[in-house]
């Protein structure tokens, strides 16, 4: 089974957003401050996040191996979902280093998304 080019770049840049998202969680804070007091929204724990990270490999698997068609649009609404987030989280904070590394990670992953839905990949996910 030969891997169209632009399949192999969306599984590529998934994996490194993943990545980075795995490895920006691991050093966040996530002490309660008071922020979350005021606000009444906490970080989720570490477990939900490595269980999330997990499940959103799995649709990467899904889409890139598998040949599957609608675990790219999932990621795209939960790409898209998580831009929102963002973009309000920049609002209210401002751009902080995390925020940074975010940004990246967002724009690897709708890198990635646009190769999965151009090119020789459009016919991988027909068949």
């Amino acid at each position: 089974m030969i891997v169209p080019r632009n399949v192999l770049w969306f599984e590529v840049l998934q994996y490194a957003s993943l990545l980075l998202d795995a490895v920006s969680s691991a050093f966040s804070d996530r002490s309660p401050g008071e922020t979350v007091a005021e606000q009444g929204a906490a970080a989720p724990p570490p477990l939900v996040v490595a269980g999330f990270l997990l499940l959103v490999v799995y649709f990467v698997f899904l889409a890139a191996r598998r040949r599957k068609n609608w675990p790219r649009w999932v990621l795209l609404v939960v790409l898209v979902l998580s831009a929102l987030g963002l973009t309000q989280d920049i609002a209210m904070k401002g751009l902080e280093l995390f925020n940074g590394v975010q940004i990246i990670s967002h724009a690897l992953a709708a890198l990635g998304l646009y190769c999965s839905f151009t090119g020789d990949a459009r016919g991988w996910f027909n068949a």
